[in-house]
C-alpha cells in the first residue's frame, strides 16, 4: 500500500526517487529535483489522505472554481482516483505550516494507437504567488512531466493561456503547426454549453530534444 509517512498517498512515493531531472530540458539555477528542492522546509509528494487539511482545495481555487467540497467527498474522490491507478496528482508542501503551495495532475490515456500506448496530460497547475521566485512552477511541471516518461507516455499534452506559451517552451513543450486549438463542449452549465477555448495544445515527445533555456 502506497503511503506517505502514516497517510495514503495517491500514487507510490518511490516513484518521485526514481526521476532523472539531466533527462528534461528545463534548467534550473540553482539545481533542484523533486528530492531536493531547494528548502529543507519544501517537500515534493503524491497527493495525500490528509491534504484536505492542509488547504488543496483552497491552493486550486487560485487556478479555477473549485465548489464547496465537503471532506467526505473529498475523500471519496481521492479513493475513486486511487483505485483507477491513472491519476497522479503531485503537491509542494511548506511543512513549516502544513500548507500545500503547488500542485500538478498527471493523466494516463490509455489508448489503442502508438501500440497501445499510454498518453499523459498534464492538468491543473497551480502554485502559490506568495512563492515567487523559487523556480516551483518549473520544477511541479517537470516533475509531473519526467514522471509520464518513467511511466511509459508517448506524449505529453496540455491546454495553456497564451501568455504561458514561452514559459512552457523552456520546458520542452512545443506547437504544433495545423494542431494548435482546443476545443471543447462543456457540461457545468447552460451558459457554456458549448464553446471553443482559444488556449494553446501544446505538446512533448518523451525523448525530446534539449532546447536552450532563455532564462
Amino acid at each position: 500500500m502506497s503511503r506517505e509517512g502514516d497517510e495514503l498517498a495517491l500514487y507510490d512515493p518511490k516513484l518521485l526517487h526514481e526521476l532523472e531531472f539531466w533527462r528534461s530540458p528545463a534548467k534550473f539555477n540553482p539545481p533542484i529535483t523533486a528530492i531536493a528542492p531547494g528548502e529543507t522546509w519544501m517537500k515534493v509528494r503524491p497527493l495525500q489522505e490528509g491534504d484536505y487539511d492542509r488547504g488543496f482545495l483552497e491552493l486550486l481555487s487560485q487556478l479555477t472554481k473549485v465548489g464547496n467540497i465537503t471532506k467526505a467527498q473529498f475523500l471519496m474522490k481521492f479513493a475513486q482516483m486511487r483505485a483507477s491507478g491513472g491519476y497522479y496528482v503531485t503537491v509542494i508542501e511548506d511543512t513549516r505550516i502544513n500548507r500545500l503551495i503547488g500542485s500538478a495532475t498527471l493523466v494516463l490515456e490509455h489508448k489503442f494507437i502508438h501500440g497501445c500506448s499510454v498518453r499523459g496530460r498534464l492538468e491543473d497547475v497551480v502554485v502559490n504567488n506568495t512563492y515567487r521566485g523559487k523556480q516551483l512552477g518549473k520544477l511541479i511541471v517537470v516533475t509531473v512531466n519526467l514522471l509520464a516518461q518513467h511511466l511509459g507516455c508517448y506524449k505529453m499534452s496540455l491546454d495553456c493561456k497564451d501568455h504561458l506559451i514561452p514559459f512552457y517552451e523552456t520546458l520542452g513543450y512545443v506547437l504544433e503547426p495545423g494542431n494548435s486549438n482546443a476545443m471543447n463542449i462543456r457540461f457545468d452549465g447552460a451558459k457554456e454549453a458549448t464553446t471553443r477555448d482559444r488556449s494553446v495544445t501544446m505538446s512533448i515527445a518523451a525523448n525530446a530534444t534539449n532546447p536552450v533555456d532563455p532564462s
